[in-house]
């Protein structure tokens, strides 16, 4: 059994390139598949590498590939090539650097403004059901008496002074709350207004998409 996991007849090599040739002959040896790098400088850190800058910008690029198939999975069925395509050429590498930093920079601003117009509808859509509740309360609560809208509010208005015209009327204010955090904000009303309060609220049946979250 032990010869199942040993592995492959194997050589050590060592091989001298120029500067200019040593990106298309690696590339060559690594499209192969069948050599393994033994690194001889593993004490080096690997900021102070030769080529530390280029694998930056191969590492950049792979992010940006990242990001742009997360984005299309949602939109479109990406087809994996049967085969990895040939490695770029340098000259390449900067036309294919430039078109992918443009549209990662499209891209990123499409979201952005797609995050903005689901916000702003977000918010038209509360203020639309808002006042459609707004009106429903009023048009429920025109049976009450008169004497309910002309009581002395004397306990609400003694912290300011307030001309005589303006005593005995009340006031409204209507707004959209989470709704965890209903409770909280009931209590908080009670405690401010001394219990002179009138809250009445309805929960929106319908659903609202956070464009953050």
């Amino acid at each position: 059994m032990a010869s199942v996991f040993r592995s492959e007849e194997m050589c050590l090599s060592q091989v001298f390139l120029q500067v200019e040739a040593a990106y298309c002959c690696v590339a060559e040896l690594g499209e192969l598949g069948l050599v393994q790098f033994k690194d001889l400088n593993a004490n080096v850190n690997s900021f102070q590498r030769k080529f530390v800058n280029e694998v930056r910008r191969c590492e950049s690029l792979e992010r940006i590939l990242r990001f742009l198939e997360d984005e299309m999975q949602n939109e479109i069925l990406i087809q994996v090539p049967e085969k990895d395509a040939e490695t770029p050429l340098p000259r390449e590498m900067i036309t294919l650097e430039t078109t992918l930093e443009k549209l990662e920079g499209e891209l990123q601003e499409a979201n952005q403004s797609h995050q903005a117009l689901k916000k702003s509808f977000l918010e038209l859509t509360e203020l639309k059901y808002l006042l459609k509740k707004t009106q429903d309360f009023f048009e429920t609560e025109t049976n009450l008496g008169e004497d309910f809208f002309v009581e002395d509010t004397s306990g609400l208005l003694e912290l300011r002074t307030i001309p005589a015209f303006m005593t005995g009327k009340l006031g409204f204010t209507a707004g959209v709350i989470n709704r965890e955090r209903m409770a909280s904000f009931e209590r908080l009303l009670w405690r401010v207004c001394r219990g002179n309060v009138y809250l009445k609220f309805s929960e929106m049946d319908t659903l609202l998409e956070d464009p953050v979250t």
